[in-house]
């Protein structure tokens, strides 16, 4: 999907340098181009571009294509959206890395660089040659740091060794090398790779101080975040996605993929077929996803005491019609819709298709968001 607005975009542009974010997911190719002027972040063009047909099988389905395939609809994206700068940022995908906070004795830096790599060991199930692997020290927190409430005195007397909680984010190094090799073949000028959990937080949050569970509803998986104060806390990927719906529902009316991809947009839970069930065949693996994340939220409440206060919905899967109320339905908490074409400027008459757009755009935007940080 080419942006059809670029011509009314390129209306507004301004001095300043562009920069793009790009998403390099499962079923489809994001890309957002931004600029700063007078200190906001002006929307210059946007598109998105299906990775079905460079696979050989239909729009909406979850690929695994090679650095070369990627790189030839990564550059025909780029061409459709009518973008004019190379420097970006790329997302890596969650399944691609690992994320995990573990808990540590309290020590130096230097000492905490070298215990970090064998403590993590544990948690990565790869050997720590095929990563790697970054870490941040999370600021204590009394009502949700692991290491808090661990550090409580013990009934025995015995001396408390203080502890810190610590964020381990691990890249398996073939997904590095695939992408620096689109990088090569594309010729674009990345400046940085990121784990689209911290671009999404980016694009979609605006209070820091709040708890909430981010829902990103893909294509081939569904990726659940619990961010407490700005901090990841707990993630997790479900391998149910929208496409599971798509396929659901094509045999059970016996219609092609992209009648089925239609149906879901157009008429979705409320599709109704005399002798068929449609809205059960779509029903049970969005009910097993609310279930897992459900179970994903009760468990970090009583584990830290702590409400989500909200669960926002992102992804392109939710644009499955009656999503949205079957969501506020199924979860334990009030519900929000990602938006995070609110965090940039464009002409106000857009608003409507950008809101639509926008929880398929915020990885993408998340990227662009911090590119154009380091223009400054």
């Amino acid at each position: 999907m080419a942006n059809p607005f670029t011509a009314i975009f390129n209306m507004f542009k301004s001095a300043g340098e562009s920069v793009l974010g790009i998403d390099i997911g499962s079923s489809s190719i994001k890309v957002v181009q931004l600029r700063k002027h007078s200190g906001q972040a002006i929307l210059e063009t946007y598109g998105e571009l299906a990775l079905g047909p460079y696979s050989g099988i239909e729009i909406g389905r979850a690929t695994h294509l090679p650095a070369d395939k990627l790189s030839e609809a990564l550059i025909d994206v780029l061409r459709e959206s009518n973008t004019t700068t190379k420097k970006c940022g790329i997302s890596i995908p969650l399944p691609s890395s690992l994320v995990s906070l573990i808990e540590m004795p309290a020590a130096s830096d230097s000492q905490l660089a070298q215990m970090i790599p064998i403590e993590a060991r544990k948690y990565i199930p790869v050997p720590i040659t095929e990563i790697t692997l970054d870490w941040w020290i999370i600021p204590k927190n009394d009502s949700t740091s692991v290491a808090s409430q661990s550090n409580q005195a013990p009934s025995n007397g015995l001396e408390v060794i203080p502890k810190v909680d610590v964020l381990v984010v691990a890249i398996h190094n073939e997904a590095i090398n695939k992408y620096q090799d689109i990088i090569r073949k594309t010729a674009i000028d990345s400046s940085f790779f990121e784990i689209e959990i911290f671009s999404t937080m980016r694009a979609v949050l605006t209070e820091e101080n709040s708890t909430v569970m981010i829902v990103d509803f893909g294509a081939g998986s569904t990726k659940l975040y619990i961010i407490d104060q700005g901090i990841i806390r707990v993630s997790h990927t479900i391998n149910r996605g929208s496409q599971d719906i798509t396929l659901a529902m094509s045999h059970s009316l016996n219609i092609s993929i992209a009648e089925a991809e239609n149906l879901k947009r157009t008429s979705g839970l409320s599709y109704k077929k005399d002798g068929t069930n449609v809205a059960q065949t779509m029903s049970a693996t969005l009910n097993f996803v609310f279930s897992e994340a459900n179970r994903v939220l009760l468990n970090f409440e009583r584990r830290y005491n702590r409400p989500i206060a909200n669960v926002v919905l992102s992804g392109g899967g939710i644009n499955l019609k009656g999503f949205v109320e079957a969501a506020a339905a199924g979860f334990q908490a009030p519900i929000l819709i990602a938006d995070p074409f609110k965090k940039l400027q464009a002409p106000a008459f857009l608003d409507p298709v950008l809101k639509g757009a926008g929880p398929e755009f915020a990885v993408a935007i998340g990227i662009a968001l911090r590119r154009l940080q380091e223009t400054e």
